[in-house]
């Protein structure tokens, strides 16, 4: 039987999950890449009991949370479209996902996940669709939902399709982190263009610290 849920928006391939009802009311937001970025990288992670939270990440939603701004998950989840695992798998581990944080006080107000690939099966099979990174559709998605900021906004990725994503979109700020794919990536970030976007690489999510203390 087809999975079904109401958070999977057309049905087949896109998740957008409100976990809160706060709105942004036309202020920035934080948009974070979840593998590698908020939890440590497994390989198409789709048990709970492999969730690992990287700390630096935690504090950071906590910090954003403190101060009143949101904060937005995109992720591509290709092992869905691949056939490795299925949205079910997702939501339980979404579902750790959030608990792992609620113990150090922090908390995501949207999440968004497409499961589009090229080497996808099926239904999912779609080559650069807007709605996986890096097309912007995930982020332009948020905004609308949250009415949020985006030349004032934050993305925070691993992989240069993060930033890809967030430029396309009109995001302002970029921050690669070497945490997850990240070292691979910041060797290949010279040879990258993101217009006006601007863009910095740190060891961890701990290097939004300064956009956020800035903004809020």
């Amino acid at each position: 039987m087809p999975f079904s849920d109401s958070r999977l928006i057309d049905g087949v391939a896109l998740w957008c999950e409100p976990l809160t009802s706060r709105v942004s009311d036309g202020r920035p937001a934080l948009f974070c890449d979840r593998d590698g970025v908020i939890v440590e990288e497994v390989g198409y992670l789709g048990k709970p009991e492999d969730v690992r939270i990287i700390p630096a990440a935690a504090s950071l939603i906590r910090a954003a949370n403190d101060r009143g701004i949101r904060v937005v998950v995109v992720t591509n989840q290709s092992g869905i479209g691949r056939g490795y695992y299925g949205w079910d798998d997702f939501r339980a581990v979404q579902g750790r996902i959030v608990e792992e944080l609620a113990r150090s006080g922090a908390e995501i107000d949207l999440v968004i996940a497409s499961a589009h690939h090229e080497a996808g099966g099926g239904v999912f099979a779609a080559e650069a669709h807007r709605w996986r990174k890096p097309g912007p559709g995930m982020i332009l998605l948020a905004q609308e939902r949250l009415n949020i900021d985006l030349q004032g906004s934050l993305i925070v990725g691993d992989k240069l399709s993060d930033l890809e994503a967030g430029h396309a979109a009109g995001i302002g700020n970029g921050l690669l982190v070497k945490t997850g794919h990240g070292e691979e990536a910041a060797r290949n970030l010279a040879g990258a263009t993101f217009g006006k976007m601007r863009v910095s690489v740190a060891a961890d999510a701990s290097g939004a610290l300064p956009w956020l203390e800035a903004i809020a």
